[in-house]
Order: structure tokens, then sequence, then C-alpha cells
């Protein structure tokens, strides 16, 4: 990651910057600051908005060239009515970066009035969001048309102590959350399950961690036939990666994070229509979350234990492969018919859950892009939450609410369950196209033993097809600022 944050005092008129972006919600008047800016401007940013040429609806821009001497150029940005500044501020800190790389401006100064420790993060974050990007297989266009990216940024504050607090900590969850990114968009090719031991095993190293590896002949052992049969189509050696981060005290039971792992989903036998099948590589974006998630937590050096768990793969055809009417013996001892290949994930996910309850865990949070079903019921807005405990659903629902990645509760009703009984099994993988959703959570929650536990439907928000304004169209970084929120929330 290469955008290198700073913080400094709010002398606007006095900054030599190549971009200035001030952000405003609607209908503000300008502060002092920004009128001494302002008087060396010749009143223009006064004059824009008397003329209400600039009114500081969401995402709305301006922009001005700088006079002879002070910021060359400077941006406005609109909040909206900004009821909600941190997350105003987070999307407002993306889109600046995005903007500054667009111009090429290679650094830019952010002023958005008075600024404490959480609002600074929330800038801090958004910019490393807006200037990340994925290059690592593309070709440099020619020197002339270059563009210098988004090297340097200076949040302005007037709380010097809670800025460079904010800056700091954004910065961290940044890390994390550009690690997902990065792993989600590389294709299914270079992100294999071993390039993920690879980077568990990077994160481990740097963070001083415990790090666990069990591959065909280990999970063979452990008796983990629904994950296996998965992978049975394909040479690659699955991997079951743990992570474990000893942040809280010695013996405390850990907050466990799991995420689905499929490096590639073709649907196997039960194959996917080909139009749109390339973006399947997103298929582990759990798998990321979770790693991304490790990253950060370790750099915020949260006083948990917490342990990160993948479950990696690829589903493929072959004369191996498994195959509809197949009937499988989990880890857990349940038997399991095979409906759909297709519906692959769960049957990863129920081996990988059962493996946590060995580690007592306080708390399991799974996510995984799990079901088309979900993109359906909540579209690309909202993550679907399902769990065995409802005050968990509510803590992780908090948790996703002040990280910007907003979560819906599902029921799990029983009348469901009938959705996924089988006549030659103890049940089946899938229960078909009503309530897909809440079926496949209730196939979760069999392996989920007796600890609270919490699934995140992610299939709607961890990538996006069309560019959000403030990404552009590939991964999200969806759940990993859930998976830090709560457990910094659990750390008091």
């Amino acid at each position: 990651m290469s955008l290198s944050l700073s913080s400094g005092p709010a002398t606007l008129g006095a900054l030599d910057a190549s971009l200035l972006v001030i952000a405003l919600p609607s209908g503000a008047a300008l502060d002092t600051l920004i009128t001494t800016l302002d008087t060396s401007l010749g009143g223009v940013l006064a004059r824009s908005l008397e003329r209400r040429d600039f009114r500081g609806g969401r995402d709305e821009l301006l922009h001005f060239a700088g006079a002879a001497t002070g910021p060359s150029r400077i941006l406005l940005i609109g909040m909206g009515k900004a009821t909600e500044r941190v997350g105003a501020l987070r999307r407002v800190g993306a889109i600046a970066a995005r903007q500054a790389g667009r111009m090429g401006t290679g650094t830019l100064s952010f002023y958005a009035g008075p600024l404490d420790a959480r609002e600074a993060e929330a800038v801090a974050l958004g910019l490393h969001v807006g200037a990340w990007d994925y290059t690592d297989t593309k070709t440099a266009p020619p020197k002339e048309e270059q563009r210098a990216p988004l090297s340097a940024a200076r949040i302005h504050g007037a709380d010097g102590p809670a800025v460079e607090q904010g800056v700091a900590s954004g910065t961290a969850i940044a890390h994390g959350h550009s690690l997902a990114r990065t792993l989600g968009m590389m294709p299914g090719n270079l992100c294999t399950p071993d390039f993920l031991v690879a980077t568990a095993r990077d994160i481990a190293a740097r963070h001083g961690m415990k790090v666990t590896v069990l591959g065909r002949t280990e999970m063979e052992k452990e008796g983990m036939g629904s994950f296996l049969c998965v992978a049975q189509g394909v040479p690659e050696d699955p991997k079951l990666i743990a992570l474990e981060y000893a942040g809280g005290a010695p013996g405390a039971a850990p907050v466990a994070l799991v995420g689905k792992g499929l490096c590639f989903d073709s649907g196997g036998i039960s194959i996917k229509p080909s139009q749109g099948m390339e973006g399947m590589k997103f298929d582990m974006c759990g798998a990321a979350g979770v790693l991304g998630a490790m990253e950060a937590i370790a750099r915020l050096k949260l006083p948990v234990n917490v342990v990160g768990l993948v479950g990696a793969t690829t589903n493929m055809p072959s004369g191996v492969a498994f195959k509809p009417g197949d009937v499988v013996k989990s880890m857990s001892g349940k038997f399991i018919e095979i409906i759909n290949t297709d519906a692959e994930g769960r049957l990863v996910l129920a081996d990988v859950l059962s493996y946590a309850g060995r580690f007592k865990p306080a708390a399991v949070i799974d996510a995984a892009t799990l079901t088309g079903a979900c993109v359906i019921a909540l579209g690309h807005t909202a993550t679907g939450v399902l769990g065995n405990n409802d005050a968990l659903v509510q803590e992780v629902i908090g948790a996703g609410t002040r990280a910007g990645e907003p979560g819906w509760q599902l029921p799990m009703w029983d009348d469901y369950k009938e959705l996924i009984k089988s006549d030659v099994a103890d049940i089946k993988n899938s229960g078909g196209r009503p309530a897909g959703t809440i079926s496949a959570a209730l196939f979760l929650a069999e392996f989920a033993g007796d600890f609270p536990w919490v699934h995140l439907d992610i299939a709607g928000t961890a990538y996006t097809e069309s560019d959000l304004v403030t990404v552009p169209r590939g991964p999200t970084g969806v759940p990993v600022g859930t998976f830090v929120e709560f457990v910094r929330g659990r750390a008091g």
C-alpha cells in the first residue's frame, strides 16, 4: 500500500498543496479558516455558495484553480445532509483520493473542519480506499499518458493529537482493507489456496501469530469429508488455514472469524452459465476478509484473542468430481446428501465450523459469498445476517453499521428446516430456490455446535459489477470493517 498519510494544523491559506480538498455538508457556511483562504482567492468560494453553484449535495464536486500562492487547486466535495458524519467523511475521503488520482496531483490536503479521532479515522480509511488500485497484471501506459498516483495525503484538523490518533488507526484498518481487496482482485490462477497460505504465513511472521495449515492428507485424518468432496475434482491441494492472534489474556476464549475461500467456483458438475463466470474468482472474498481483518487487528494491537479460519479450494467439474446424489460424511459425523454441487461453499464451511469448535470460541462469525438468493433479497446494499444467538446478531449488525457495512437480519425459523431434510442422509446441501439464503444458513447452523454463531452472506456486498463512486468495479473490502469493528467492540 503506497499511500502515506499524515496530519497537520488547519492553516489553509498557507498550504503549499497541489490539491486542497474541502468537504462541506449541505447548507454549510464557510468557517473562519476557509474564509481566510477565500480572501486570497478573491471571494470565489463564498460567491459559489451564494449563487448555489455548489450546494453541498452528496458527491457534488466543484473544482477551482488556486491563486499565485497557496494551494494550486481547490476541490469542494459535498457531504449531503451528513446525518451520520463518520460515514459521510469516509465516503468523501474515498472520492477525494479517486479525484486526485484522475487529476494526477500526486498529493492532497484534506479539510472538513474540526475532527475527533473517530472522524479522522474515517477520513484516513476513505483516502486509502479511494487511492487503492490493482495494477499487478497490467502493462504500464506510455510515460506521456501516465498520471501521478496519489502517494501522500495530509489531514488537517483543530485537535492535533486526536487527528494523529485517527490517522494511525485508520491506516491500520486500511492495510487490512487493501489486502482483502488485492486478494479478491487477483485472478484465480494467481490467488490459489497455496497463495492464501503464503499470505497467512506472511501475516503470522510479521505479527507474531501462530499459523496452522491442513492439506488434503491432514483433512482426511480429521474426517473432513464435506470439505474434501468439493476438492476431490481438482489435483490442487485444498487448505484449511488457522491464524491465532493472542492479543488478549492467556487462556481467554477467542473470537473466531471464518471465511469461505473458493478461489474459483465453476459450480462443478452443476456448472454455472458461462456468461459472467469470470466473476467467480470473487468467491473467496470471505477468506480475503478474514486475512485482511487479522492484518488490521494485529496492527491495531487489540487486546482480544482472535482465531482466523479459512477454508480454501476450487470447485471444478472432472471425471472424479463430486456429483448430485452423492452422500458424504462431515467432520461432525453428520451425513450430507449432495443436491447441487454449486452449493459448495456451505460444504467447506461445515467442516471449518466444526474445526473452530476446538478453540472453544466465545463467538464465531463466518463470512461467505454464499447465495445468489441474498442478492435477490437485499441487492448490493446490505449483507444478510443470520445466527443462533440474537444478542450476537445485533452486536454484529452494530459493528457493520459503524464500519459502513450495513447488514439486515433474516429469520431462521424451524419451519424452514423442512427445506433441507433428506430422504437418504441427515441433511441435504440445498433446499432449492425458496428462502435460499435462510436454508443455507440453517445448513451451517447444523455444524456451528453450541457456541454463539453468526453468518454473514456477503454475496451482494463483497464485490461490485459497477462503479460505486467510492470504489471501482471489483472487490469492496467487505467484511473487513465488520470483523474489525466487532473485535474492537469486544476490546472494551
